[in-house]
């Protein structure tokens, strides 16, 4: 079999139509595919989502309804949940594509297969029709079961204009699906996860998605790895007057460490001003500067590590801001003190502050 996957130059033009379906011709607005994979030729993006860091987690076993059926979504739907799935974190892609005419779910997933296999992918899961556990349904529907097209795009992400093909291409029940889940090297040292959902839109005679109908839809979603960033700003020195002044205590995210390092790093500056100017402000102030970290490592090592870290930070505060030293009264916490649970990475980079304390 040839290979139809194909690189598509991105079409700039407005959205599509936003009542009544349209076979696509173009991208809708802003849709790109990622420079990783290809998409199948002739294919056109009617409905995406990109965002920086996001979870995701890919069903890696069929879909199955508890046997009393008590648990329902809010459209009184049972759910259908896997017994396994690929929990993941990271650069979220999703894209939505309507292949073109007359090319069937098995010579769209073929390809992908092929595509991804042959830039090192390796499978983690597949199934096809009711094999996949559920429901053959979309993603807006209510009072029956739920599918794995909801699964993978669940009816709360929908942002669609009712009636728009990016609406009706997940909504419109598939008469037949085949799913796929693979990881694949990034090329940086770590691994993408894929899953590959192709199907055959079903939706004979409706007023608004009719000329979708027996059209093949392919989902791509893929999360890569990449570290959460820290988008916390510098608290002004009012601010943290006003925290002091209140509670005693003020929990700081503006000043960096490499991971494991106790190395204060230059992009701290605008903090440690701030430190500065109020420590100016209030000639009287003596401050307690704590060290925190999360959970990874041992609880000895991450004692060790926050207390270096605040030393290193009443360091140059004293340095590089000419703080009199007993002013400033270093130690360190480690994991003992966490704001919130470390189960993932943004509640872990929550845990990992400075905080300033009045003596």
């Amino acid at each position: 079999m040839s290979i139809r996957l194909a690189s598509m130059a991105l079409a700039l033009v407005p959205a599509l139509a936003a009542y009544g379906a349209e076979s696509p011709i173009v991208d809708v607005d802003g849709a790109r595919d990622p420079a990783w994979l290809k998409r199948f030729e002739g294919s056109f993006i009617v409905n995406y989502e990109h965002k920086p860091f996001d979870a995701f987690a890919f069903p890696a076993s069929p879909l199955a309804v508890r046997e009393d059926g008590s648990q329902r979504d809010a459209k009184n739907n049972r759910l259908a949940v896997p017994a396994r799935t690929i929990s993941t974190e990271g650069r979220y892609t999703r894209l939505l594509y309507i292949a073109p005419q007359d090319r069937s779910t098995l010579e769209v997933m073929r390809n992908y297969i092929d595509e991804i296999k042959a830039n090192g992918g390796k499978s983690v899961y597949g199934c096809k029709d009711m094999g996949c556990g559920g429901d053959l349904v979309g993603n807006d529907h209510g009072g029956g079961t739920q599918g794995l097209l909801e699964r993978l795009y669940p009816n709360s992400r929908l942002k669609d204009v009712y009636g728009s093909t990016g609406y009706c291409a997940s909504v419109e029940d598939p008469a037949e699906q085949r799913y796929y889940l693979a990881t694949q090297p990034d090329g940086a040292g770590g691994q993408r996860t894929i899953g590959v959902y192709v199907y055959r839109i079903n939706s004979p005679g409706h007023a608004y998605c009719g000329v979708l109908n027996d059209r093949t839809a392919v989902m791509v979603i893929a999360v890569e790895p990449k570290p959460i960033e820290n988008k916390m700003v510098a608290v002004s020195a009012n601010d943290m007057a006003d925290a002091l002044a209140a509670a005693g205590t003020i929990s700081l995210y503006g000043i960096h460490f490499d991971f494991n390092k106790s190395v204060v790093k230059p992009e701290s500056r605008p903090t440690l001003e701030q430190i500065a100017k109020l420590m100016a402000s209030q000639p009287g102030l003596r401050l307690s500067v704590i060290g925190h970290t999360d959970n990874v490592g041992g609880a000895d090592y991450n004692l060790a590590l926050s207390q270096r870290r605040a030393t290193a930070v009443v360091t140059a505060l004293v340095e590089d801001y000419a703080i009199k030293p007993e002013r400033l009264e270093p130690s360190g916490a480690g994991m003992t003190k966490p704001l919130t649970s470390n189960a993932d990475e943004a509640g872990r980079a929550k845990n990992r502050r400075v905080e300033l304390a009045k003596r």
